[in-house]
């Protein structure tokens, strides 16, 4: 009876193993290499879980949406639990009603790359305005002569 083993001799068989140990063998190479792409209206920040569901983002209290998802640099997620106490680089997103519903944790890589809201500031001083109109004198802002 070698009807069974039949499909053992056949050589296509034997490649496509040979195929399948090598694609499965390179993606670890493949996997370090991987970068995450974000949203375009995901903003940068610093994180710290304070007392789940409440956290600081950049120093400012916020909260975390219900059913938010932590994702690691690997890409799998995380209990807010276990990040109480650390500062963490993130992106995040956030839901209609203002919290927190999406957050990536940064690897070195890619906090590096530049994005809106860690540079963000809500102090605007004088020497940062620009007056609008022309500098002719002829403007409103213009010191009037007596």
């Amino acid at each position: 009876m070698t009807r069974c083993l039949t499909f053992l001799t056949s050589p296509t068989l034997w490649l496509a193993l040979l195929g399948a140990t090598t694609t499965l063998s390179l993606s670890p190479a493949w996997a370090q290499n991987y970068q995450r792409q974000f949203p375009a209206a995901a903003l940068r920040g610093t994180l710290e879980v304070t007392a789940p569901p409440q956290v600081t983002i950049n120093g400012k209290p916020e909260r975390l949406a219900p059913g938010a998802r932590i994702r690691n640099t690997n890409n799998l997620l995380l209990l807010s639990a276990s990040l109480v106490g650390q500062a963490l680089t993130v992106n995040y997103l956030r839901d209609p009603q203002g919290q927190i519903r999406e957050v990536w944790l940064l690897s070195a890589a890619e906090a590096q790359e530049k994005r809106t809201g860690m540079d963000s500031s809500n102090i605007v001083f004088d020497a940062d305005t620009t007056p609008s109109g022309s500098a002719n004198g002829q403007t409103p802002l213009a010191p009037m002569s007596r």
